[in-house]
């Protein structure tokens, strides 16, 4: 009776060492995430989701090994969450990570109502029972007081200022 021992690929694989992570955590269809990937011998990778337009090709920084990382871009028309699936040291690593699609909120696509133009609908109902005409009498008249008091202030003014010189 043979007993197959796993070799250090493999048992990394069912230990579950090897991570991704999705950057941004959501991240809208059209947008552009970075994926990190530790736990890979090697030094190139790549990772994939249902998620992706493509494969995210991973590459280790500095040529380091401590961690891979790519760039993936979210197909439109998809949300919810999709499990990454890392492919590295010759070996596919299922359910490595997870990356989650959230829904971008509408742009407008033509002007929005602000300002006056957007309260002017709440005006017209508050307004509907007052009085449409403009100014009235006493308005006139306050108006006509005012601009008197002003001119008399005018001309005392200059003939104070004739007087001194």
């Amino acid at each position: 009776m043979a007993v197959a021992a796993p070799v250090g690929g493999a048992r990394a694989h069912e230990d579950g060492a090897v991570r991704a992570t999705v950057a941004p955590a959501g991240a809208a269809a059209g947008a552009t995430v970075e994926v990190s990937v530790s736990g890979c011998e090697g030094t190139t990778g790549s990772a994939g989701a249902g998620a992706f337009e493509g494969d995210a090709q991973l590459t280790a920084r500095d040529g380091g090994k401590d961690s891979l990382h790519g760039k993936a871009k979210i197909r439109g028309g998809v949300s919810g969450s999709y499990d990454v699936t890392v492919i590295c040291d010759g070996h596919p690593h299922q359910r490595a990570g997870t990356v989650r699609v959230v829904q971008r909120n509408p742009e407008p696509v033509s002007p929005v109502r602000a300002g006056g133009g957007g309260t002017a609908q709440f005006t017209s109902v508050a307004s509907a029972g007052a009085d449409e005409a403009g100014p009235g009498t006493r308005h006139a008249v306050t108006g006509l007081v005012l601009a008197g008091v002003a001119a008399v202030a005018v001309a005392v003014r200059s003939v104070r200022r004739r007087r001194s010189e």
